[in-house]
């Protein structure tokens, strides 16, 4: 029998955790492993449960994440937010979360969310991701000379990144390209080093410099 992929929640709102926990552990391959309503919590589960994800509130965050990113690097976050604010989102991803839902989003998309970022992927909400790419990124993830970059990407790589952008998973990518879902993994590993970015969304942010008409979608 599979590992179940261990989560932890914090939200400050008892009655929309609950709902969460229900969610989550709902499904076979889903554990809750801890819950909390503070970003003392979260630290807390993240240093004695070791949850894969934790599904954290953004509301939380008072420039507190990187220390949970930094040492718990195996534990991804997943930021959820009432409002879709693309600046303090842009700066929690850069920072190392690795995906955010608005709280508008169903159980499914949760579970969506957290299996992908399990899977070493990320996930952002599609219309927060439009918002993201859309807004100007002054000292953002993007280096000064951005053209320097994706040159040094091969064309294999190029195609696979014009599928990213729109947010498709590498086993979405390999049906595309007719490749192995280990083999776009290996490219996309590639992809990150070259552009110098820690992650998918921030791939797809730097990509939308180049492709500006291009918008991500999470699916």
């Amino acid at each position: 029998m599979a590992q179940k992929i261990r989560v932890g929640v914090v939200d400050q709102h008892p009655l929309f955790r609950d709902g969460i926990v229900f969610s989550l552990a709902a499904q076979p391959d889903l554990e809750v492993s801890g819950q909390g309503a503070s970003l003392r919590d979260a630290l807390l589960i993240a240093r004695e449960s070791a949850p894969d994800v934790i599904v954290l509130d953004l509301s939380l965050l008072d420039g507190g994440l990187e220390a949970i990113t930094q040492q718990h690097p195996a534990t991804k976050i997943l930021l959820f937010t009432m409002v879709a604010d693309e600046e303090r989102v842009g700066t929690a991803l850069q920072r190392g979360a690795r995906g955010c839902l608005l709280k508008g989003a169903s159980g499914r998309d949760l579970v969506h969310a957290v299996q992908m970022l399990h899977q070493g992927e990320s996930y952002v909400s599609p219309s927060l991701a439009a918002k993201l790419l859309m807004r100007p990124h002054p000292g953002s993830v993007r280096a000064a000379k951005p053209a320097d970059r994706f040159s040094d990407l091969t064309p294999r790589e190029d195609e696979i990144l014009s599928i990213l952008v729109k947010g498709r998973s590498n086993k979405e990518i390999g049906n595309t390209l007719d490749l192995s879902e280990k083999t776009i993994k290996h490219h996309v590993t590639n992809i990150l080093q070259k552009l110098q970015v820690r992650n998918r969304v921030e791939a797809a942010l730097v990509a939308s410099e180049r492709l500006p008409q291009r918008l991500m979608i999470s699916r």
